[in-house]
């Protein structure tokens, strides 16, 4: 049976950030993702995530200015430093809230420049990065992300992924499998899982094409959700939904996998 981990950037936005992990646990998650913490300490979610008995399963390491617009910055020419940077920002606080895997975002192609060169950059950032987190026998992921969301994305295909990972070829490198991005952009998901699965550091999913609750839309989840079981898939599914009413009013889904006690 998969297990799941509430994403808290997208859940439970009826309360402030801190207060959700208490508000997951109460829904029964066992574990939580988010996409940053770095505007609380790595204390005080520390003390959220033993509060709720919970599990941190993954969030992303610093993307740049997101209020400007940023998506991450591993791909950028010219921002190298501040990648490194983020890099022990990110692994200070996955060593205080026991997280096993980040997620380094690549980043919008910036106008007039050549994809080659946004690759040389985002290889070498990997590897480095990669080198990094293994030095805590931490996991690193990569995301494919569909341009319909997210234009100018760097990443957008599982295919385009995992040749960036073997070119990397650090074994501690993996690619973040979202369900709902990969089938926007190209579709085929049972073959695609059942090709890469043991490359796959992390899966998300949320309905397409609305990215509601998993228990609507085109996409059958319990379909998949036996499939990853078939296929011994070890990780945490990333509930990265946004909820089509109130979060808890959306949870029927998860009535059968919900943790008891």
């Amino acid at each position: 049976m998969p297990r799941f981990a509430a994403n808290l950037s997208m859940m439970f936005n009826e309360v402030p950030f801190l207060e959700r992990f208490g508000a997951a646990a109460e829904a029964g998650f066992e574990a939580v993702e988010f996409l940053f913490p770095y505007e609380h300490t790595p204390e005080a979610v520390a003390e959220r995530l033993r509060a709720g008995r919970l599990q941190n399963a993954l969030f992303n390491m610093p993307p740049g200015d997101w209020q400007k617009g940023e998506r991450g910055i591993a791909a950028l020419p010219g921002r190298e430093r501040e990648f490194r940077e983020g890099v022990v920002t990110a692994l200070r606080y996955a060593r205080a809230l026991g997280t096993p895997t980040l997620h380094a975002m690549c980043g919008l192609v910036p106008p007039g420049t050549a994809p080659a060169v946004c690759r040389k950059v985002y290889v070498e950032n990997l590897r480095y990065a990669a080198r990094e987190l293994a030095r805590d026998g931490r996991t690193l992921v990569i995301e494919p992300i569909n341009g319909r969301d997210m234009p100018g994305y760097f990443l957008q295909a599982q295919g385009e992924a995992h040749a960036i990972r073997e070119e990397v070829g650090e074994p501690n490198l993996k690619v973040q499998m979202d369900l709902y991005h990969a089938q926007i952009v190209e579709g085929d998901l049972s073959v695609k899982l059942r090709r890469f699965i043991g490359q796959v550091g992390h899966v998300q999913i949320a309905s397409v094409p609305d990215r509601h609750e998993p228990d609507g839309g085109e996409l059958s989840y319990p379909y998949l959700f036996r499939l990853l079981d078939e296929l011994g898939y070890p990780g945490f599914v990333g509930c990265e939904y946004r909820p089509a009413r109130g979060t808890v009013e959306g949870l029927g889904w998860f009535a059968p996998y919900r943790r008891k006690g």
